[in-house]
């Protein structure tokens, strides 16, 4: 409804099926069905029977629905109408929603789909990730039928999508993870409690040079909180090693936004 009125092309399955439009005229949906074929087999034997019976239900929910909305003309009243960005802003975040939420859920729609999720399975690549590799490569293909100009928009598509999965497949709920070494962990600790009133816990560990204990304090805060810790511990300690990581999901016991009842030292 979008891609095709506008003359963007697609990543994945969707971009060869739109190669294969284009030259011989065959339906989206109907070439996305037989070309799932071959590819729904490989993931049987990858991803096992429950996520392939997810996506067998997938695949012909996507080829019925490419079917019914190719025969719709609805887009002109649309403000993206003829705006590549625009349409290329709109094609990648409503795609990436959708596929985000089946990967979020543990299935898939088939095509690239299927081959994102064995790389996410077999090689801890993120499914966004594996998605915008083969995009990238269908889009050099594109390149047969469509000029550079729209390719270019269509590298927007694909970036855009492939973001958005990773978004709502890891959820919303992100955080900075903080590990903090320093002789001083105590007055930091204490420090970041009362100002922060967030929660931390300490790690052993040894030192590399010297072989002596040390403490390591490790704590979750939102990622607005980061300048306001580092000037914390820099009051306490400037030469303090501090690591900042992103955590994309954060859940479970000992994380809340939620002010706490009791500090660091209290015996209550």
């Amino acid at each position: 409804m979008i891609s095709v009125p506008n003359g963007l092309a697609d990543g994945g399955l969707s971009g060869v099926t739109l190669i294969i439009r284009y030259f011989f005229n065959i339906n989206l949906g109907v070439s996305t069905l037989v070309l799932n074929i071959p590819l729904i087999l490989i993931g049987f034997r990858y991803l096992g029977k429950r996520i392939m019976l997810y996506t067998l239900y997938g695949a012909v929910c996507l080829s019925l629905f490419l079917m019914f909305w190719s025969h719709q003309n609805i887009i002109g009243p649309l403000p993206f109408k003829h705006d590549l960005l625009l349409s290329s802003l709109a094609a990648g975040v409503l795609s990436g929603f959708g596929i985000g939420l089946v990967f979020r859920y543990n299935g898939t729609t088939g095509g690239s789909d299927i081959i994102a999720r064995v790389g996410q399975m077999k090689f801890g690549m993120s499914s966004g990730k594996g998605i915008l590799i083969i995009d990238y490569l269908v889009l050099f293909l594109s390149l047969s039928y469509l000029d550079f100009y729209h390719i270019m928009y269509s590298l927007i598509v694909s970036y855009v999508l492939a973001k958005m999965i990773d978004l709502v497949q890891e959820g919303p709920n992100r955080a900075k993870a903080l590990f903090i070494i320093s002789d001083k962990h105590q007055e930091i600790a204490k420090l970041i409690d009362v100002k922060l009133e967030r929660g931390l816990t300490f790690l052993n560990a040894e030192g590399g040079y010297k072989n002596d204990e040390k403490k390591i304090i490790y704590l979750m805060i939102q990622p607005r909180e980061v300048p306001q810790v580092k000037k914390l511990i820099k009051s306490v300690d400037s030469k303090a090693f501090v690591t900042v990581l992103d955590a994309h999901e954060v859940f479970g016991e000992g994380f809340s936004y939620q002010r706490k009842r009791y500090h660091v030292g209290s015996n209550k």
